[in-house]
């Protein structure tokens, strides 16, 4: 269990030189799902009937907290994110215990941003708006395609008609939320994008998350994969998103994320803004800076190995402090997702790292006309942006 003698371990002198800490977030991580994914690579294990014990993995949060407190202690949290696996499986009134839980051991901003994750297929009428009356502020809907056809190719457990009728739902009970949807799926044509994406504008969300199908290591579809569309197709299918959500007000403020003004995800971009994060719950990733080290944790995997070694005071598997050779990259593979980029100065301040650290790949970057770099703020061009990949990699240590 973590103490005010472990949180000194942290405070030791080091190599860096951060002259104030980042922002904070949680992340907690609820595991469960009615089925897994075919493409899914995240942390989520099928729920035995259904059930998933709430009453013990929230316990189990809420030990794991208690546990990492002295490594957080008096920094203000900014927003929180339940994620999963299908958050949306746990009742309210476990949500608003976990949230409550939460809010009773941490200092929140006011109007502190908290988003739940959930699914069509965990659905029901007034269940969105008993989670927004326990404290969740942003839905989050993963709705992945309007086509009962591709819906059947990904596992999904929802169809069209759930899909729209949660949409419609959480229009009524949040002001913000997001839907999820994935692109060059299994036998799509840009007219089938075109009405995934129609479709999606039309129930009107303030935030949309479109991603590129990837095959993962470890999935389904790694072993037995499908017939996906050719590059040049997907590349014509982000074309038309890109114009078709510009032309609803939606402005695409990172590579997968698109708002209208005012309703970008602050968690999210507090992440992509290199800022902290405590991640609790099975398989949680964290990222915690100190005034002279930077560390990743992540939590024991399986649930309930999770659950005994958190009650335990012991939820942490791995912990591993970022080299100053590795934080370059680690900052620009966030940093570089961001249309408007990043500030000379919020590298210095996020890594505590001199500029000297990427002066080079910087201006490599501007040669290979990937990066600008005007009035101290770097920027990706539309080359850099579609070739994100080749610009975050001139930043890896050498």
């Amino acid at each position: 269990m973590s103490t005010a003698a472990d949180a000194a371990h942290y405070l030791r002198p080091g190599l860096l030189q951060l002259r104030a800490l980042p922002p904070l977030s949680v992340y907690v991580h609820l595991p469960w799902c009615l089925r897994k994914c075919p493409y899914c690579d995240f942390n989520s294990h099928e729920a035995t009937g259904g059930e998933v014990p709430e009453q013990r993995y929230v316990d189990a949060v809420m030990a794991d907290l208690e546990s990492a407190l002295p490594l957080v202690w008096g920094r203000t949290v900014h927003s929180v994110f339940i994620g999963g696996g299908t958050p949306s499986l746990f009742s309210p009134a476990a949500i608003e215990s976990l949230i409550g839980g939460v809010r009773a051991r941490l200092k929140l901003e006011p109007g502190c941003e908290v988003t739940l994750e959930a699914n069509p297929g965990t659905f029901e009428k007034d269940r969105f708006r008993a989670f927004r009356d326990a404290g969740v502020t942003r839905l989050s809907i993963g709705v992945q395609s309007f086509n009962d056809q591709h819906l059947r190719a990904l596992g999904r457990v929802h169809d069209r008609q759930q899909a729209i009728a949660a949409a419609e739902e959480a229009a009524l009970a949040f002001e913000t939320f997001n839907l999820d949807l994935m692109y060059a799926l299994p036998g799509q044509d840009l007219a089938m994008l075109e009405q995934d994406l129609t479709q999606a504008l039309a129930l009107m969300p303030t935030h949309l998350s479109v991603y590129h199908l990837t095959i993962e290591p470890n999935t389904f579809f790694a072993k037995h994969p499908p017939p996906l569309p050719d590059e040049d197709i997907a590349w014509a299918m982000l074309d038309r998103i890109t114009e078709l959500t510009s032309a609803a007000g939606l402005a695409r403020y990172e590579v997968s994320a698109y708002a209208k003004p005012g309703h970008e995800c602050r968690h999210n971009l507090n992440y992509w803004q290199f800022g902290d994060y405590l991640g609790l719950g099975a398989g949680a990733h964290g990222k915690l800076s100190f005034p002279q080290r930077i560390v990743r944790q992540v939590r024991f995997r399986e649930p309930r190995l999770y659950m005994d070694k958190a009650l335990a005071g012991n939820a942490v598997t791995q912990e591993q402090e970022v080299s100053r050779a590795q934080l370059p990259f680690e900052y620009m593979l966030n940093a570089l997702r961001l249309r408007g980029g990043f500030t000379l100065q919020s590298f210095f301040e996020r890594t505590g790292l001199p500029l000297s650290a990427i002066q080079a790949p910087l201006a490599k970057a501007r040669e290979r006309g990937l990066l600008e770099v005007k009035a101290g703020r770097a920027t990706p061009t539309e080359r850099g942006f579609d070739f994100l990949s080749d610009l975050q990699e001139l930043f890896l240590p050498e």
